[in-house]
């Protein structure tokens, strides 16, 4: 037996792939990638891919990178691991005085975590825990958009929008309240006009009235929301926002577990478009994936509870501020800033904009839509009505007919029916023309590959 078919034998047996549907695999095989260089990944038989999602909206400066690996080892030689539970290591503190710089306004207090469900989960914590510590008790709830995913714990999954994935553990933890997401192209009140009219943040004061704002601790927003496929926030909307959330004192988390780092041409997407949050959270991008690390960047006020008399925040993770992730997310820094990664996402997402309306014409393409290296384009079966597909053609033309082409030809990025359909694109931050000619290309092969299918089932 050869190397590949014991461990597509073990990998049948044994391994347990998160939100993976187990039974395509009982017959079929499961791809096992084995290498990364730059913006291409290798199986184990060579065959080159496109990382066109940069692993999972994570590895930001490409695969392979030897800095990071050379900083792993170093740190692991010299103490490779030991908790931040009152004792601090050199890396970590390093980072975290490193984010804090990096981060807008007053945010200068760093909590580390294992990853971006902790970070979210850890930021609904620490806004009960504060306001309970400055006599508001009863401020517990938390506001968040429809369809917006943050995260798979239980406190986090009960901030996700998506109903799909949550109605097999309800009962999720109560308080998290859904409000409207900023979908132009589907928006029920706005679609139809020239402009947006605001009405997705005045429905975030609205809820926090119906709930009364005596007992609403924050709203989590991601500057560019995922699911539902890459929805930008029009303008003026985080402006609003901000008014809303300083009027009843209510806490604005930025959730930039994807929008961090560069993805959208700033250090954080909150940059990009001018809004100061009081917490943001982060992960993936912080160490282009090298090393698992999340955490969250709090305000001074949020901290000043804490820094007098004998109160703590109850709260703490085993692997949070891990020194080896710790010096691969300097690492990672160093090279984003020396290699002016972010204004190499700024020159370029022009570039990629332009290759990806090459794709317009075709008849299933709704909409294309996102910033920076972060875009989306939505399938309809009828461009006229945007009208969209069916479950069944979900199956069987979305994941069975373009998925398999844009595979076949090379490219993975994620194909995202949660809400509408779409296929979500995220390339590593080094990517350039080369890259997006040739996504575009394999885009249009496979969206007409699609269209056909389509018109075959009609």
């Amino acid at each position: 037996m050869n190397v590949h078919d014991d461990l597509q034998n073990k990998a049948k047996r044994h391994l347990w792939g998160h939100f993976t549907q187990l039974s395509s695999f009982r017959h079929g095989n499961l791809p096992i990638i084995d290498r990364g260089e730059g913006c291409y990944v290798y199986d184990l038989a060579g065959r080159r891919f496109l990382d066109g999602l940069s692993g999972l909206f994570t590895v930001q400066i490409g695969h392979g990178r030897k800095e990071l690996a050379e900083a792993a080892a170093r740190q692991t030689e010299k103490l490779a691991y030991f908790p931040v539970w009152s004792f601090g290591t050199e890396p970590t503190i390093e980072l975290a005085a490193r984010l804090a710089e990096l981060a807008p306004g007053d945010l200068n207090r760093v909590f580390f975590t294992g990853g971006g469900s902790e970070a979210v989960e850890s930021a609904w914590k620490l806004a009960r825990q504060y306001f309970k510590a400055v006599g508001q008790p009863m401020k517990t709830k938390v506001l968040s958009r429809y369809y917006a995913y943050h995260g798979t714990t239980m406190g986090a999954l009960s901030i996700t929008g998506v109903p799909g994935i949550k109605a097999p553990f309800e009962p999720l933890v109560p308080g998290a309240i859904k409000v409207q997401n900023t979908n132009r192209y589907r928006c029920i009140d706005c679609a139809h006009l020239s402009a947006c009219t605001l009405a997705c943040a005045d429905d975030i004061e609205q809820r926090i009235l119906m709930e009364g704002p005596e007992t609403v601790a924050a709203v989590y927003l991601e500057p560019v929301q995922n699911t539902g496929g890459a929805l930008v926030p029009p303008p003026g909307y985080f402006d609003k926002v901000r008014e809303i959330c300083d009027r009843y004192d209510v806490l604005l988390v930025s959730d930039e577990v994807i929008c961090a780092f560069g993805r959208l041409g700033e250090w954080f997407g909150s940059q990009r478009y001018g809004y100061q949050p009081d917490i943001i959270t982060f992960a993936k991008g912080v160490t282009s994936g090298y090393a698992p690390m999340g955490g969250m960047i709090v305000a001074d006020r949020l901290v000043e509870p804490f820094l007098l008399g004998d109160d703590l925040f109850l709260h703490g993770i085993t692997f949070g501020g891990h020194p080896v992730s710790s010096a691969v997310a300097l690492a990672n820094l160093d090279i984003i800033e020396n290699e002016s990664i972010l204004q190499h996402v700024r020159d370029n997402e022009s570039v990629f904009d332009d290759y990806l309306q090459t794709l317009a014409d075709l008849p299933i393409v709704g909409d294309i839509r996102g910033e920076g290296y972060f875009r989306v384009i939505e399938l309809v079966r009828n461009k006229d009505t945007r009208e969209t597909f069916t479950p069944h053609e979900c199956s069987s033309i979305l994941k069975g007919v373009i998925s398999s082409s844009m595979f076949d030809s090379g490219l993975i990025c994620r194909v995202d029916d949660r809400a509408d359909p779409v296929i979500v694109l995220s390339p590593p931050l080094i990517a350039g023309e080369q890259e997006f000619a040739f996504i575009a290309d394999t885009l249009a092969t496979a969206f007409l590959a699609g269209h056909n299918a389509l018109g075959a089932q009609s």
